[in-house]
């Protein structure tokens, strides 16, 4: 892999022969991938997403077809956006799996499955999941679900190394990216609806041998601190909070500046989320949901800001981070743009971590605006329900107006491309809070509260709308909107041909004039598409990489793979591309239900009751509140499955894990078959009320 500087200009031929377009905002001279790699998930260090390849434009957009493409063997949400580099092309899938493929023709190299025990993903909060890979020095660096750190020889994919960076007696899992700066391989975690205490840590790329780590939040103050920063956080906290960890996992976003040698890190939220119970008597609770700066090959804290103080929502502030340099009347300025969970885009000093400018970039209602003279939100006061005690419908609900989904940055036009949803969702206190070793501990009730929504001028409940927005963040104001007809989020990239590029729910894959937000180009996906794509060029052609496949299929759409039941596939595309993907149902695959058809619902109030508590804490998070599974759940709508009139076998899945291999995983630990009885109930008893029309 090489190298070439970036610098202002008006173009530059690269090693492929194609025209990249250089950006027109003055910059510093720095390091990133040269002619057509994408040699990391971000394609550069700065996590940009933004490709200055230029052959596929408006103008040519029209030609572009399907290169070729290969199905996946695992039938989970897929994340993951690619990385090529020298020709090959690496990809992960669910259950952390590694392909290699030639990038031009898709003859696959290699696979490595890691042989991740299946009983671990009843530790993942959100699906099986992995977003890509690393590389450097000839390997492919993986984070693992079961908190492992591994290498691979990038030309076998034979294991080099292998670290467990994780306690495996805690629910911690990996799903995030390592990032490479100084030498160091970086990998954070996920876990904090669990019982975790976050951290991220550098480990040396060539031995594995862990050279440093920081942690998020304070441990116990009558231990030593690890860090001295956590002396002065932990006086942000009260209670006993080390006891269940305190949560601020770093389980996706990070950012690399080489010019101030910053390593950017996103936390996470508070375990529980409830801060009545988390640090009774409320605080700031340092680090959770802020973005903290770190030097990549010490791990030394530099400097932070927190973006939600005392997060009781979920609002974490673990999406993306981008490092751009900005014109400004002023003068140029290198900045942080995160658009994290809570709605409020933040511009960030990259230096100090200080906003520059911070406003809202989406319909919220848990806060009014910003205070500029604080540099807190201005929250509504009826959205502490660890406070008041009392259920309150807040919008965005945990998933976020922002979620993990990758933004764009591209230098040429100055806008951002955000993946916007906008959802509400019912915040309640849990009463009688029992800690649950092997489930979630959110110490919310998520089934509390549900009359609010009959109340005159209550919003309708659970998803609203999703659309892609282009953000000017100088300005601090939206440019366009692409309104997605099916809900959900999906990663974007865009490129210097004046084009973005993303797929959506609906089972597309379509470009956008990265201007005005007008719709070019599309072609079918047969899946819903979440991940973000890549953009490569070899031998002087220009290709797009995606992965496609989320829980469920589009309405209307079959199974045409034989290997996952909701078509995962990498489509590769290029200019006069003429593959065609399979139409045929799959052998062996049946319709999914199209109406409702439980049992009758015979159960007692306080079953259906506990029913939904249960439900709230286990289920909820993958196959939709209040049992009902919008159009982002990435699990199957339970209303409408067979299992309702099974109760053997919805035992045998629930308690004993016999779909733990499609990402299912059993909670015989976590449920007594008398709690599996009751979430039964809930959900036949929910549809039952969907049937009669009473959703």
């Amino acid at each position: 892999m090489s190298l070439s500087v970036r610098a202002a200009g008006w173009g530059a031929t690269g090693a492929t022969g194609l025209v990249l377009a250089a950006s027109i905002i003055a910059a510093a001279p720095v390091a990133e991938p040269a002619g057509g790699d994408w040699t990391s998930v971000g394609r550069d260090p700065w996590e940009q997403h933004y490709s200055p390849l230029t052959q596929i434009n408006p103008d040519s957009v029209s030609k572009l077809g399907l290169a070729w493409f290969a199905d996946m063997d695992t039938e989970a949400a897929q994340e993951a956006t690619p990385i090529v580099i020298d020709g090959v092309l690496y990809v992960t899938t669910a259950w952390s799996m590694v392909k290699a493929y030639d990038a031009a023709t898709g003859a696959p190299i290699w696979s490595y499955d890691p042989k991740v025990d299946r009983k671990k993903g009843a530790d993942a909060c959100c699906d099986v999941v992995n977003r890509g890979v690393a590389y450097a020095n000839g390997k492919v660096f993986l984070g693992a679900l079961d908190g492992r750190l591994i290498a691979l020889d990038a030309k076998t994919g034979k294991e080099v190394w292998s670290e467990q960076t994780t306690d495996p007696a805690l629910p911690y899992t990996i799903t995030g990216v390592p990032r490479i700066a100084q030498g160091k391989v970086i990998i954070g975690n996920g876990g904090a609806e669990y019982r975790v205490r976050g951290y991220v840590s550098g480990y040396d790329i060539d031995t594995g041998k862990m050279a440093w780590r920081w942690f998020v939040v304070p441990g116990d103050p009558a231990q030593s601190f690890e860090q001295p920063e956590l002396k002065k956080a932990a006086k942000t906290w009260n209670g006993e909070w080390w006891k269940l960890g305190g949560g601020g996992t770093v389980w996706d976003s990070m950012a690399y500046d080489p010019g101030l040698n910053s390593l950017y890190i996103g936390t996470g939220n508070g375990t529980p989320w409830n801060q009545a119970l988390r640090s009774p008597g409320g605080g700031d609770n340092l680090f959770l949901a802020s973005v903290v700066a770190l030097d990549p090959a010490t791990g030394r804290y530099k400097c932070h800001f927190q973006e939600t103080p005392g997060e009781t929502w979920d609002y974490t502030s673990a999406q993306p981070i981008i490092v751009a340099t900005l014109k400004y009347k002023s003068g140029p300025r290198k900045v942080l743009l995160h658009a994290p969970k809570n709605g409020f885009f933040y511009v960030l000093d990259a230096k100090t971590c200080q906003p520059v400018s911070v406003e809202k970039f989406a319909y919220s209602t848990w806060a009014t605006g910003w205070d500029k003279k604080t540099n807190r939100p201005i929250e509504n006061p009826a959205a502490r329900f660890d406070k008041t005690g009392e259920p309150v419908i807040l919008t965005p609900f945990a998933q976020g107006l922002h979620n993990w989904h990758p933004m764009a940055f591209s230098p040429v036009t100055g806008l951002v491309y955000l993946p916007v949803t906008v959802s509400n969702a019912v915040y309640a206190p849990k009463k009688n809070f029992k800690v649950n070793i092997k489930g979630w501990n959110t110490g919310t009730d998520f089934a509390a509260g549900r009359d609010l929504y009959k109340q005159p001028g209550a919003p309708k409940p659970g998803e609203i709308e999703s659309y892609i927005l282009a953000w000017d963040p100088v300005a601090q104001k939206e440019v366009w909107r692409a309104p997605n007809a099916v809900y959900g989020a999906t990663g974007v990239v865009a490129t210097a041909g004046n084009l973005i590029f993303s797929g959506n729910h609906a089972g597309e894959f379509a470009a956008y004039d990265a201007k005005t937000g007008k719709r070019l180009w599309t072609a079918p996906a047969g899946a819903r598409v979440v991940a973000a794509p890549a953009a490569y060029a070899i031998n002087g052609k220009q290709y797009l990489a995606v992965l496609v496949g989320a829980r469920g299929l589009p309405n209307g759409q079959p199974r045409t793979s034989a290997l996952s039941g909701n078509n995962s596939r990498l489509l590769v595309f290029a200019l006069g591309g003429s593959a065609t993907l399979p139409t045929q149902v799959a052998e062996g695959a049946t319709a999914a239900a199209k109406a409702f058809d439980p049992p009758l619902s015979s159960a007692t109030p306080e079953t259906i009751a506990a029913g939904a508590q249960a439900y709230g804490g286990n289920c909820a998070a993958c196959h939709g509140a209040n049992g009902a599974a919008g159009e982002g759940a990435i699990a199957p709508d339970l209303r409408y499955s067979a299992l309702l009139r099974d109760q053997k076998q919805w035992h045998r899945i629930v308690i004993d894990g016999e779909r733990a291999a499609r990402g299912m995983p059993g909670f015989g630990k976590t449920l007594a078959t008398k709690d599996s009885d009751a979430i039964l109930a809930y959900v036949v008893k929910r549809a039952n009320d969907a049937k009669a029309g009473a959703q």
